[in-house]
């Protein structure tokens, strides 16, 4: 290792770990740069992401979504840091930053290769999203939106929008909205309608190597397109979306809470409450029991 990047969350205090990762690299002999991801406070020199062994994303999902961006193209690995809550992408939280970065000099970590949805437009690809793409009305009438996969049409939906989702993003906004969860190793992408008035579509999943266009018919409030809760700038109205596979990578440890795990620790999945009432009366039991 030669160089470690950081991405920092623009307004929450990360200054203890910034020093964490700076006390680390300078033990070790490494160079600590900041990579431009846009609004962040400036706390190290400047640096580009090509010439980092890893880059340290300090924040939540929104911080380690743009440290993972940026670091595409030459698939450097991302170690997430949780300031708050743990999120979907974040391997440990910030008072466990030392021992993780430990680890990952140790080689003690595994990489998760995370594939991504490809966004075009007149054939030109315009984003890729590592969670989800959303295009939803703006702030009056319904958007009307035709769905179609692999050139046949799905529906012809009148509402808030759609959104398309990657198995990691399928626990996000696609989830609230009532769509399907995908496990993390399933090579497929889900469509979930936004508040569809009237008619019948329900979530559908799409296989890997499949295509979904979108023609829209915005009103004359008109719509917006966000990919992975960023806006994008375009009056484009058909759109094709596909599959990206090993888009991005992300740092894990054999403990991290990922996948099916995680989503339990975080109260997204929660168990039957009759499930949940037997399992404490047979601990308050046990306890009885015991004492």
């Amino acid at each position: 290792m030669e160089r470690v990047g950081l991405v920092v969350h623009p307004t929450r205090r990360v200054l203890d770990a910034v020093e964490a990762v700076e006390s680390w690299t300078s033990d070790r002999g490494l160079e600590l740069v900041q990579l431009e991801t846009g609004e962040q406070p400036g706390l190290a020199p400047a640096g580009e992401v090509g010439a980092c062994d890893v880059i340290v994303a300090l924040g939540g999902d929104g911080t380690i979504l743009k440290a993972l961006h940026a670091s595409a193209r030459g698939r450097t690995p991302v170690l997430g840091v949780a300031y708050g809550s743990l999120g979907a992408l974040t391997a440990v939280p910030a008072d466990e930053l030392r021992s993780a970065l430990d680890r990952f000099g140790a080689g003690d970590w595994r990489a998760v290769d995370l594939p991504a949805l490809a966004v075009r437009v007149a054939g030109d690809q315009i984003a890729s999203a590592i969670n989800d793409l959303v295009v939803a009305r703006g702030r009056g009438t319904q958007l009307l939106v035709d769905v179609c996969v692999d050139g046949e049409l799905y529906v012809r939906l009148a509402g808030d929008g759609l959104v398309i989702a990657t198995p990691l993003g399928s626990s996000a906004y696609s989830m609230a909205a009532g769509g399907s969860l995908l496990t993390a190793e399933a090579d497929a992408f889900v469509c979930t309608p936004l508040a569809m008035h009237g008619g019948s579509a329900r979530p559908l999943v799409v296989a890997g190597g499949g295509e979904v266009t979108l023609e829209v018919h915005p009103g004359h409030s008109g719509y917006y397109v966000d990919v992975d809760g960023f806006p994008v700038v375009t009056d484009a109205r058909h759109f094709c979306v596909t599959r990206q596979s090993a888009y991005a990578t992300l740092v894990a440890f054999d403990d991290s809470r990922t996948g099916l795990p995680g989503l339990r620790a975080r109260g997204l999945i929660t168990d039957s409450p009759r499930v949940i009432g037997q399992r404490r009366l047979a601990e308050r039991i046990e306890e009885e029991v015991a004492n």
